[in-house]
């Protein structure tokens, strides 16, 4: 029998001990909420949130420390369904996919120094056998559909009589995908209205926040750093052209990752022979994580672009990189690069210029007629008049 100490508890918020201890510290929700305690717990929970929306979902997180006394303890523990309470008030799904894998990732990076019976105990609690080296199939498949690796499929596993070997070393990684699963099965919950509405400026921080952070990581949607497929598919949508299921896939995906809206999404497939409003909008929603599911696809890398046969074109920059949106960010930042160095070269060409034209005007002549008129018609080529 293991005993859990309040650290634990807080390490550990999804366990059914940390949510009893929580609930025995006030009768209502809301009273909690609107206590200093509930305060603390709803500032802890804005900082998750802040975290997940940063968390890149491929290395460990840093550990949080865990304050010594009581006080702080049990709002870090209650800070857990609060952050799970302002993702259902926010409605989005993506939201619900960030904190959970967040959390689980935590858990993850906590059981790295953890000791073997603590271990054995979350297994269990989630599902999971104690010991051992086998998982269900039942059991391994929701698990594995979110590992990217070559490692995780199905096909690349021994399977004994409905059970999947798992090696030692990978099952944290198990318990932490199970986890991820587990937590997101329940969201989004129900909340009365008056909790959403105590809640809605942190609601309505992290909708902004979350924005923010699409446009600090991609910026403003540039069709023309599109790498050579993704520009391919469009084209084909454009010209009406056949489109396979992962063309559809993957340029879906794309656009969804750098922040276009799901709306003008749907609107790019308006040209394409057959039309479905409704099935395409059910696409688009379940690849964004918006259609009643709590995982929000990224874009297929390069090398299943090309084992569909849809890397098209590819260039230099193809060649450098593994993946559409790695190309994306690095060519807005080439283009970037040259519009600055354009910029400052025209400055410094008019600079010369104005110069030019003051000398000749204090010698007398007419300072009007010093700018030729090619250089005339191209600033207004630039300023689109």
């Amino acid at each position: 029998m293991v005993t859990l100490d309040r650290k634990d508890l807080a390490k550990y918020p999804f366990l059914k001990e940390s949510q009893s201890y929580i609930g025995t510290i006030s009768s209502s929700l809301e009273q909690y909420l609107q206590s200093p305690g509930g305060k603390h717990a709803i500032k802890e929970a804005s900082t998750t949130m802040q975290c997940a929306l940063s968390f890149n979902g491929r290395e460990l997180p840093p550990l949080p420390d865990i304050p010594p006394d009581a006080e702080s303890i049990t709002n870090i523990i209650a800070s857990y369904p609060v952050s799970r309470i302002i993702v259902s008030c926010a409605q989005d799904r993506v939201l619900i996919d960030r904190l959970v894998r967040y959390q689980s990732w935590l858990v993850f990076a906590f059981l790295q120094d953890e000791s073997s019976d603590v271990k054995r105990f979350i297994r269990k609690s989630i599902g999971l056998p104690e010991t051992g080296t086998e998982i269900s199939v039942t059991d391994y498949i929701p698990v594995a559909s979110r590992m990217q690796e070559e490692r995780w499929r199905l096909i690349n596993r021994v399977v004994i009589r409905g059970k999947v070997r798992v090696a030692p070393l990978e099952y944290d990684e198990i318990v932490r995908e199970r986890l991820r699963y587990v937590m997101a099965r329940n969201l989004p919950i129900k909340v009365p209205s008056s909790i959403c509405e105590l809640l809605q400026p942190e609601v309505d921080n992290i909708k902004s926040e979350w924005q923010k952070h699409i446009l600090e990581e991609f910026g403003k949607v540039e069709e023309s750093a599109f790498p050579p497929c993704m520009q391919a598919i469009l084209g084909a949508i454009a010209g009406q052209g056949h489109l396979t299921h992962m063309a559809r896939f993957a340029i879906s995906a794309f656009l969804h990752n750098i922040g276009m809206e799901n709306t003008r999404i749907i609107e790019l497939y308006g040209n394409v022979q057959n039309f479905d409003l409704r099935k395409t909008m059910y696409q688009v929603e379940h690849i964004s994580g918006r259609g009643g599911t709590s995982t929000e696809y990224i874009s297929p890398q390069c090398a299943t672009m090309r084992t569909h046969g849809i890397c098209i074109h590819p260039d230099s920059l193809c060649q450098k990189i593994n993946h559409p949106l790695t190309y994306y960010k690095q060519k807005k930042r080439e283009i970037s690069k040259k519009n600055l160095k354009s910029t400052s070269e025209q400055k410094g060409s008019r600079q010369i210029l104005d110069k030019a034209g003051t000398k000749k005007s204090e010698s007398g002549g007419d300072s009007s007629n010093q700018i030729p008129s090619r250089a005339d018609g191209g600033n207004k080529d630039e300023q689109g008049t």
